[in-house]
């Protein structure tokens, strides 16, 4: 049997008014030899048939047809059937540019140490304009060292712009089934493994938003789902063994956090700040403290648990001034 070079994993369920765009967008790509893996999710609209009579006409589109089981459900049956040594992601709503797979493809030839390759994204739909913040800030995160330090503060990468290397992505058993967001915990589990990623940085797809997208609609895409993750995976890396924490930030954001902390039983020894209304204040039992004494709580892990524009940045000089080393003793939350 022959290989293609790469699979694409396609998950459907009621995307009849989109799904053409999308099919034609990977019909078209300069990248020939690939496959595209289907699987209708139980849709009621009329993508299956449409999915079927496509697959009559390409027969790189191979089609499967399941119940409704959800989305996870379908991207590891699309992983368990990929032929290809390279597996990417795409949605049924969104369009991939005409050299997506190809431009891809090729880096993660070139470079075999990467394992997770995005790229740029642009926004299509309407009434999106909320999520330009996010898009904006995840377009500039092109290098591995980029998206590792900010993996705390939100996905970074969108997850239908993704290929990776099939069998490294099986070897962590894809795609898990859980209360909340099955991209970014993937993320999350990648960079504890050792993982690469890396972005492209051309604009290869056209990421659609509206409002009945999962995420905006399935509560496991809620806030809440991410902090589980985030809180999850520091307590396994670098807060396992019981270590404290420094929280620089007073307002909502670090409140947040010292609440799930201390519900995980991590103590929070101080809240840093520069607001001098604050400082010389408690937050429970912990004392807010100015920048310049940050530095006396040996062995504490320090979050930056800011929101506001340019105030992650200005946490980052400050704690280096101190001697505070990042991903060792500071890591950015959100």
């Amino acid at each position: 049997m022959i290989r293609p070079a790469v699979s694409v994993l396609l998950p459907v369920r009621n995307a009849r008014e989109t799904l053409p765009a999308c099919l034609e967008s990977l019909a078209a790509q300069t990248l020939a030899d690939h496959e595209v893996l289907a699987v209708d999710d139980g849709s009621t609209d009329g993508s299956g048939e449409l999915l079927v009579e496509r697959a009559r006409a390409d027969l790189r589109l191979r089609v499967r047809r399941t119940p409704a089981r959800g989305l996870v459900a379908a991207l590891n049956e699309a992983l368990a059937d990929a032929r290809a040594p390279l597996a990417a992601r795409m949605d049924a709503d969104d369009v991939a540019d005409p050299r997506r797979l190809s431009l891809q493809a090729e880096r993660l030839t070139d470079d075999p140490g990467i394992d997770v390759l995005g790229c740029r994204v642009a926004l299509i739909g309407e009434g999106n304009e909320g999520l330009l913040p996010y898009v904006e800030w995840q377009n500039s995160l092109l290098s591995h060292e980029d998206m590792a330090r900010d993996r705390f503060v939100e996905s970074p990468l969108v997850h239908p712009s993704v290929m990776l290397r099939t069998e490294t992505l099986r070897a962590q058993g894809g795609w898990r089934d859980f209360p909340g967001p099955e991209d970014y915990e993937l993320w999350l589990r990648g960079f504890a493994a050792g993982w690469r990623f890396a972005k492209r940085p051309e604009t290869l797809l056209q990421w659609r938003d509206h409002p009945g997208r999962l995420t905006r609609t399935d509560p496991r895409y809620a806030a809440a789902g991410f902090e589980r993750c985030k809180l999850e995976a520091l307590l396994a890396g670098p807060l396992a063994g019981g270590r404290d924490v420094v929280i620089w930030g007073a307002g909502r954001i670090g409140k947040g956090w010292a609440r799930r902390l201390r519900g995980a039983r991590r103590r929070v020894r101080a809240f840093v700040e520069v607001d001098a209304r604050r400082i010389g204040r408690k937050l429970g039992e912990a004392p807010i403290v100015p920048v310049e004494q940050a530095a006396a709580f040996e062995g504490a892990l320090h979050l930056a648990a800011v929101g506001q524009r340019g105030a992650r940045a200005r946490i980052r000089d400050a704690a280096a001034a101190l001697g505070l080393l990042e991903e060792r003793d500071l890591i950015a939350v959100a």
